[in-house]
């Protein structure tokens, strides 16, 4: 373990209350959920990644014995119906308002403000904007779709407003949503801890999702990439209709295009320098939000992905407009999809080391359109 992680360990459990990451791998979702997890393993499986850190569940833990609203929690979660949604909502409130109103212990404070102050400087930019995201040890999990439970804050800067979305990230693991999930779910509440990433933003001139299986049907042979301008925030709400392209995964040709009219994207305002939504200019509306290179490059980054772990995933992305061709695609996180791996394969599918030219074949032969 290097020095920098041994300073930022737990007195009393000598594990890390934050971490870079790089320094964690996919088998660190008990430490740093299953965002960062995956961030840290793509990283260093050489996927181009923007550069951040986490508070780990180590620190969360820390954060709320120390605020003393853990056993306030449990108390007012005892004996809750998950059925009463008026209930939920209340207790909800109560909780994410007491779990904000707390500060971090000095502790922690120094240690973010010194990751954030590193950041910036690896960076090359002062108070450098990231993105605040939650990562709970039982999302982004094959099985547990906790995906999306808990909420995510674009374009923070300066240290204080880092802490503070922090919280806000933290306290997102109580809405009622995320309160009655767990409970229609069996898990135990004390178990389910929370990570935060803070992660440099890209400069998204576009962004959006890819999956490396068509969401809609499960064919295994195509990747299928949904973009709109801006950061990713409007196609992953579903505000927007994106452009939409799928992509033969075997020689990356585009075999359909759909360009959707969009009418707004998420930007950064520069005169009060936080994300908000903006009307797409009528003459762009309908043009084609992602270059067909861009397209090719994104698809073999996602072959690349689907490779490295093994099954289909589902991958958020974004291209920076500061940076030029060939090294301006990021991948901000991955996961596995849940939907299709889980459904009962053709035989085809099923043999064991199934590549993608034996799901093409099985078209071919099925009478399916493949280019």
């Amino acid at each position: 373990m290097t020095a920098n992680v041994r300073a930022t360990q737990s007195a009393t459990t000598g594990t890390p209350l934050v971490c870079w990451f790089e320094e964690c791998r996919k088998d660190s979702v008990p430490l740093v959920g299953g965002k960062c997890s995956s961030l840290g393993e793509l990283i260093n499986a050489g996927i181009r990644v923007p550069p951040g850190f986490a508070l780990t569940t180590e620190g969360y833990r820390s954060f709320m014995t120390g605020a003393g609203i853990d056993r306030e929690i449990q108390s007012l979660l005892t004996g809750i119906d998950a059925r009463d949604m008026d209930a939920l909502e209340k207790t909800s409130s109560t909780i994410r308002e007491m779990i904000e109103a707390h500060s971090f212990s000095m502790e922690i404070e120094d240690l973010v403000a010194e990751k954030y102050r590193k950041l910036s400087v690896r960076s090359c930019l002062p108070a450098v904007p990231v993105a605040v995201r939650s990562s709970a040890t039982a999302e982004d999990l094959p099985g547990a779709s906790f995906a999306g439970q808990q909420d995510t804050y674009l374009w923070i800067r300066g240290v204080d407003e880092v802490l503070h979305h922090m919280r806000r990230c933290i306290s997102s693991l109580y809405t009622g949503r995320a309160i009655a999930y767990r409970i229609n779910q069996g898990y135990a509440d004390e178990l389910v801890a929370i990570s935060v990433g803070v992660q440099k933003m890209a400069n998204s001139f576009t962004a959006g999702v890819m999956f490396t299986i068509h969401p809609a049907n499960g064919d295994r042979s195509v990747i299928v990439i949904d973009s709109n301008y801006g950061f990713g925030e409007s196609v992953v709400s579903g505000e927007v209709t994106p452009d939409n392209f799928v992509v033969n995964k075997i020689t990356l040709d585009i075999l359909e295009r759909t360009i959707s009219q969009k009418d707004i994207y998420y930007t950064v305002d520069q005169k009060t320098q936080v994300s908000r939504p903006i009307e797409v200019p009528f003459e762009r509306q309908k043009v084609q939000s992602l270059m067909d290179d861009e397209i090719t490059e994104l698809a073999r980054m996602g072959k690349l992905i689907e490779k490295h772990y093994g099954r289909p995933m589902d991958v958020e992305w974004a291209v920076d407009k500061d940076l030029p061709f060939g090294g301006n695609i990021f991948i901000l996180q991955a996961r596995p999809e849940t939907v299709w791996s889980q459904k009962q394969q053709s035989p085809v599918a099923a043999k064991a080391g199934a590549s993608a030219m034996d799901y093409i074949l099985a078209s071919i032969l099925e009478g399916k359109r493949v280019a």
